[in-house]
């Protein structure tokens, strides 16, 4: 399956089906953030991200219970790999280095971050 780039909105309803596991789009609408969207708009954002291969569904009658069809972590990693290449060049250093500057790591971060780094190196 070909992972595709989420709009905000339909990254929101993913957070939501990955949370449930599954559901109808009355309890993806219940466990948005106010104000909330309408009923029809959850709806058709749902389609759309069917229509991309990201969500399944059970249809009973008329009703549908969607389920997501690709994981949260699979959908990070995608993320990560954009972020890298669009961003970093693709050099982890580049971004850890942005990171650093940035953010203004902590000394306990740092640490934890080279802790990771040495049991990579040794696995």
């Amino acid at each position: 399956m070909q992972v595709r780039e989420l709009t905000n909105t339909e990254e929101e309803i993913m957070k939501v089906l990955w949370k449930l596991e599954k559901g109808f789009v009355k309890d993806v609408l219940a466990e948005l953030s106010e104000p909330k969207p309408a009923y029809n708009t959850v709806s058709t954002i749902i389609r759309i991200l069917e229509k991309k291969g990201l969500v399944g569904y059970r249809a009973y009658g008329k009703t549908h219970e969607y389920y997501p069809l690709i994981t949260k972590e699979e959908y990070k990693r995608f993320e990560m790999e954009q972020l890298m290449s669009g961003y970093f060049d693709n050099s982890l250093k580049k971004l850890v280095s942005f990171f650093v500057k940035d953010r203004k790591l902590s000394l306990k971060e740092t640490d934890e971050i080279i802790e990771l780094l040495n049991r990579k190196k040794d696995s």
